[in-house]
């Protein structure tokens, strides 16, 4: 599955890798001091965290990204830095309109 080449699988994995990003990065920073729904609480409320929080998750695209990119898969690059994008406008307009 992951050797294919076609833009709609590299927006699935450019949606997916943030997530299980933002939920390592709990894991590794937050799992023995607070629980999942207080994290998820404090990134709604906390632009700082949602900061950090966010880069983390876009540095996971970012390896994606060149990982196809390397691999001469550019469809599937493509879809992974379509949903960079769109992950990152959003988190954007997110912090703006708070």
């Amino acid at each position: 599955m992951f050797k294919k080449d076609n833009l709609q699988l590299g927006i699935i994995m450019g949606f997916i890798a943030p997530v299980i990003a933002m939920f390592i990065y709990y894991l590794v920073t937050l799992a023995r001091l607070i629980n999942f729904q207080e994290y998820i609480y404090y990134l709604k409320t906390n632009k700082s965290l949602l900061t950090g929080v966010s880069s983390v998750s876009l540095v996971a695209n970012a390896i994606l990204f060149t990982i196809y990119i390397n691999s001469k898969r550019d469809k599937t690059a493509k879809g992974i830095f379509v949903a960079t994008l769109i992950y990152g406008i959003t988190v954007l307009l997110i912090k703006l309109i708070r």
